[in-house]
Order: structure tokens, then C-alpha cells, then sequence
């Protein structure tokens, strides 16, 4: 992944909510990630993200992430998603924050 993103943040309160949504997307967990812009993906979290430091269109500085997700039932099938586009993350299992990370 390069070091650009759509969106960069650098508000304390942005940069906490995706610190919260990283506490929520555990590798292995299997989540229902609800978009901003009113879409929904579903999956298995395949690394932890992080937040991280990136540039966006203008040149600005900020930081955003990216959780990768996976699905067994579709094996072709990869989907990365923005920290900053996530709008709430539901568990479909039981591994939460706490679980071995990676």
C-alpha cells in the first residue's frame, strides 16, 4: 500500500474514533463493517490494521488505515476498507479485542 489516502485526519476526536475502530477489528474476527456512505461489507479481519501516517490528495499530512477483509465462501474476493469510511463494526463471532494480534 503506498503512502496516500482519499482522506487523511488529524483531529484528536477523528484520530480516537479510528484508534476505537482498530480495537475492534481483531485478526480472524468475522465482522459486518457498516460504510459512511451507507454500504456494508462482510468478512474475515485478515491483519489487524493500525493507524498510520499518510498524505492525501492536496499534499496534506494526517493519518487513516486500512483493515484487509477476506471471505472462505468467495475465494477471489479481497476487500480493503478505509479506517476513516467505517461507520460501525458488528461481530458475526466471538473474537474481540484481546485476541492474538497479527
Amino acid at each position: 500500500m503506498g503512502r496516500q489516502a482519499t482522506r487523511v485526519y488529524t483531529s484528536p476526536e477523528d484520530i480516537a474514533r479510528l484508534e476505537r475502530c482498530v480495537e475492534r477489528l481483531a485478526v480472524n474476527a468475522w465482522v459486518r463493517i457498516a460504510l459512511r456512505d451507507g454500504d456494508a461489507v462482510e468478512g474475515m479481519v485478515t491483519v489487524t490494521p493500525t493507524v498510520q501516517m499518510f498524505y492525501d490528495v492536496d499534499g496534506n499530512e494526517g493519518v487513516n488505515g486500512v483493515v484487509t477483509l477476506e471471505d472462505v465462501r468467495r475465494p477471489d474476493w479481497r476487500g480493503d476498507v478505509w479506517l476513516g469510511d467505517i461507520a460501525a463494526v458488528e461481530h458475526l463471532d466471538s473474537v474481540v479485542r484481546g485476541v492474538s494480534r497479527a
